[in-house]
């Protein structure tokens, strides 16, 4: 039977955040939101091990976070790109992980992941041919901006999700996604499987489930993850 393994890139900077701190390892209720995205994957019993990628010469800043979950493993073989990172976990991980097993890329400053989301995509995708990810349909309508920041257009939303993670592969197929992409600019683990002519399945995620990018964002972690 495949196994399940998660990993999470934790080597960017951050920089939208506009702190000095990588945004991985800004606190909410004092803890680094690094530790709410292990505590969730660590909770899930069909996880085997999560391997954290950081940057070479920050694995101090993570141990910490790293340290408390019995399943989780840092591996400092981060890349310049998010791409890049992952593809150097999932070789660093080579010897532990078979082709057949899933991996579940999931963003370290994703930390509002539910417990029942994260089931729910690996109920739903254990069996599926390709493989999948979290995602919610687009509520909001989409501008286009031209010069001078005036609206160009307004976009159809008719069929559109944003992609959330975890996003959830057999090794195989996205060690090979990955490496096919090489220098191609892909901002996700599904947008490089699905260059290879593959359609990952979408799994109904929740709200809850954003990406912090901005300060303000941290506020909104912490109404969340605090009682």
């Amino acid at each position: 039977m495949p196994r399940y393994f998660a990993l999470v890139p934790a080597a960017g900077s951050g920089a939208r955040m506009g702190a000095s701190t990588p945004k991985q390892y800004l606190e909410v209720a004092g803890r680094p939101l690094l530790y709410y995205t292990l505590r969730t994957l660590g909770g899930e019993p069909r996880i085997a091990r999560t391997y954290v990628v950081v940057a070479p010469g920050e694995a101090a800043s993570a141990e910490r976070c790293v340290r408390e979950f019995a399943t989780a493993r840092l591996l400092d073989c981060g890349g310049e790109t998010r791409a890049a990172s992952v593809l150097n976990g999932l070789s660093a991980a080579a010897d532990e992980i078979r082709p057949d097993d899933w991996v579940l890329v999931h963003d370290a400053a994703r930390p509002c992941l539910s417990a029942a989301a994260l089931g729910r995509l690996i109920d739903t995708i254990g069996e599926d041919e390709v493989g999948g990810l979290l995602a919610v349909p687009v509520a909001d309508t989409l501008k286009r901006v031209g010069d001078d920041a005036r609206v160009a257009g307004t976009a159809s939303r008719d069929g559109l999700w944003q992609a959330q993670t975890p996003q959830m592969f057999r090794y195989r197929v996205l060690t090979e996604a990955l490496r096919r992409a090489g220098t191609v600019a892909v901002t996700d683990e599904a947008s490089a499987v699905e260059r290879m002519g593959l359609e990952p399945k979408l799994v109904m995620g929740e709200t809850r489930n954003f990406k912090v990018t901005y300060p303000e964002d941290l506020e909104l972690a912490m109404r969340v993850l605090t009682p």
